[in-house]
Order: structure tokens, then sequence, then C-alpha cells
């Protein structure tokens, strides 16, 4: 019988970003993937992780310049009422079970809306936002900017994170616009010509999701999409020096 594989550990010397260590005992894994192979897996996770950290910094610092204020990882909190949950609850299971039923972003924030104003606010929520911007009107945006491909349960976790800042904001809920944000099309072009399975049987796509240029087009105004392709070139050179790096990780583990 082949043993499990008890791979090597590699050190921040060895590894410049810092340890890579898979879990010492990962015995389906092993026997269908190469110690190589699943180095990639946990490489390009790394790196779409921290890739999502630039584009929030990025989305950030343009809106702080064109809005006046942004700020990231927005903690909000407040006292809800019990009937407020309660209709939350409701949206999200009419969403999971019949999600061809489409609830428009609008229709969700009228019912909450609605049902924030019954009963006594007594539960405290929080809910922590990927991107708040206050614009000079008053008006707050909240974005949770996310992968482009999002499976089910990120769908619906990020529904009811949005949902929940319409609650907590209560009166003041119509000056208060929360949207999922993709930074890009994956499909290239308009938002049309997007396809992605869960996206279009979870989300409400007409006017709850912004993606690429209609995202980072109000951030920092017309044109600011294309701007950001100027950068690209500062991603391959880092790109190039990481590719050398990998060479070296796998020359260590083959």
């Amino acid at each position: 019988m082949r043993r499990p594989c008890m791979r090597h550990r590699l050190s921040s010397a060895e590894y410049p970003e810092g340890p890579l260590e898979a879990p010492l005992f990962k015995p389906f894994h092993d026997a269908l993937l190469p110690a190589n192979f699943q180095l990639i897996s946990a490489f390009e996770r790394s790196y779409c992780t921290r890739l999502g950290s630039t584009l929030e910094e990025a989305a950030r610092l343009i809106a702080e310049a064109y809005h006046g204020e942004a700020q990231r990882g927005y903690n909000l909190s407040g006292r809800v009422s019990e009937a407020g949950l309660n209709e939350l609850e409701r949206i999200l299971t009419q969403i999971d079970r019949s999600p061809e039923k489409t609830i428009s972003m609008t229709g969700m924030r009228e019912r909450l809306h609605e049902a924030s104003h019954t009963g006594a606010k007594n539960r405290e929520i929080r809910v922590v936002v990927d991107l708040f911007v206050k614009r000079k009107d008053g008006s707050e945006w909240y974005f949770e900017l996310k992968s482009p491909m999002p499976n089910k349960g990120q769908c619906l976790e990020v529904l009811q994170r949005l949902r929940r800042i319409y609650l907590i904001r209560g009166s003041r809920a119509r000056k208060v616009h929360a949207y999922f944000a993709m930074p890009h099309n994956l499909y290239g072009g308009i938002k049309l010509s997007y396809r992605w399975t869960y996206a279009l049987r979870y989300l409400p796509m007409e006017d709850g999701v912004w993606i690429g240029e209609e995202f980072w087009d109000w951030i920092g105004g017309k044109g600011t999409y294309l701007a950001l392709f100027s950068f690209l070139e500062l991603y391959r050179e880092v790109g190039r020096e990481k590719e050398k790096e990998l060479r070296r990780v796998f020359e260590l583990v083959g």
C-alpha cells in the first residue's frame, strides 16, 4: 500500500512570499495530483486574493479623489427589527429555492424598507463591506467587489450582506445604494455578454450588479476603466518575476 505523501515545508527563505505549506495528510488530493500541481493551485489562490486586494485599494484611491470619501473594509452596525430580519430570510429562501423567479434589487429594497418599520428595533447586527463611498450629495454607496465567477453560496452570502445594509440604514435607505461589483467581464464587452450561470441565476443582474466599465467609470468618471489598462504592464512585470520564483519552488519539490 502506498504511504501518504508527507510533503516538504517551503520556508520563507526558499519561497520569498512566505511559507507555503499544504496540510501534511491529504490522501485523496495526493492520489490525484502531483505535489507540483497542488503548489500551482495554492500559488494561484494566494495571488487571486492579493489581486483582489490591489483592485479594492485602486478603487478606494480613485473614488476618494473623485467623490471625496471612500473606505475599504467599512464597518456598519445598527439595531434592526425582528420583522426586518425575518423578511430578509424569506427573500433569500425564495431566491435559493426558486431562482427562476427573479427578484429585482429594487423589489428587495422596497420589501425590506417596509419590514424595517415593523416592530421594535431590538436586534444589533453588523456588516463589513469591501468598499464604501460617500458622495458630496450625502448619498451612500456600498460595494462588494468580488470575482466574476461566484458560486451559489457566494451569491447568496453577498446578497445577504447587501440587504443587511438597507435594514441597518433604515430611514436613510432611500439615499443608500448597494451593489455586487465585478472588476471585469469574463466574456469581454458589455454587460449583456456576461453569462456566468450562478450569477445569472441568483443575482439581480439588471439593477444590483455592476461589471467592469460600469463600475470603474462610476468610481472615477468616464474613461477610468480604459485608463486602468495602462497599468497592465506593471502586472506583467510582476508576473515575470513571480514566474522565476515559482520555477525555483518546483525545483525544490520536484
